[in-house]
């Protein structure tokens, strides 16, 4: 593992796996660590679209169990009796942290494998639709700078390289990268584990199924 240049925190998600064909694209996927993580989340099946993607791009990948989670916070994503719901300003699928703790996790692991940089599939329209307070670059400009400070290092960086775009615009990406069909068919958004298109209900796969056909109908299909 002493080669790798940088992690990846992989959900098995669209977002994420866009982040993760674009460290492959630039440090070679021999150079690049998934990291995905299993808190006992509702939509588990996650993580098992998350080694199909590192098995097909031939990325090494590692998953950390945070059995803890359900216990300190209540969320529907963790609480799998509690009903999803979106009527509040903040859903109940927030789980408060989750963000911050992964990030701060695979940045640690990071620093002990040498390597400068994570990456992370964060979005800020998901902030702006769903209330998730933790999907903006503020949020993570603070993070990077105390954990510059934990590892000694003001070299290292928390990538968030599509946290400005639309989910239109992130199809147009993973689009352009040659990966949309397949990612399409074998990422899971759904927060209830559903492959493509999902519930359709969720908050996540609105967002989705939206942005996804906002995409196709400006490139015509």
């Amino acid at each position: 593992m002493n080669n790798i240049k940088a992690i990846v925190v992989h959900s098995g998600g669209m977002d994420s796996s866009i982040c993760l064909k674009l460290a492959i694209n630039k440090f070679g996927a021999q150079h690049v660590l998934a990291l995905g993580f299993d808190y006992d989340q509702r939509h588990l099946t996650e993580l098992e679209a998350s080694k199909l993607i590192c098995s097909s791009w031939g990325v090494k990948q590692k998953i950390f169990s945070l059995p803890f989670m359900k216990k300190i916070t209540q969320n529907s994503l963790t609480n799998h009796d509690l009903e999803i719901s979106t009527t509040q300003n903040i859903p109940n699928s927030l789980v408060v942290g989750r963000n911050g703790l992964m990030a701060r996790i695979a940045a640690i692991h990071a620093d002990s494998l040498g390597a400068q940089c994570i990456y992370l599939g964060v979005i800020e329209v998901e902030e702006a639709n769903s209330g998730y307070r933790d999907c903006n670059r503020k949020y993570f400009d603070k993070l990077e700078e105390i954990l510059q400070l934990d590892f000694d290092n003001d070299q290292f960086k928390i990538l968030t390289p599509i946290i400005k775009m639309t989910k239109s615009e992130t199809m147009e990406l993973v689009d352009s990268l040659g990966e949309l069909d397949f990612l399409v068919k074998n990422t899971i958004t759904c927060y209830q584990g559903k492959t493509h298109p999902g519930c359709g209900t969720c908050p996540s796969c609105k967002l989705r199924n939206e942005g996804l056909e906002i995409f196709r109908q400006k490139k015509g299909d």
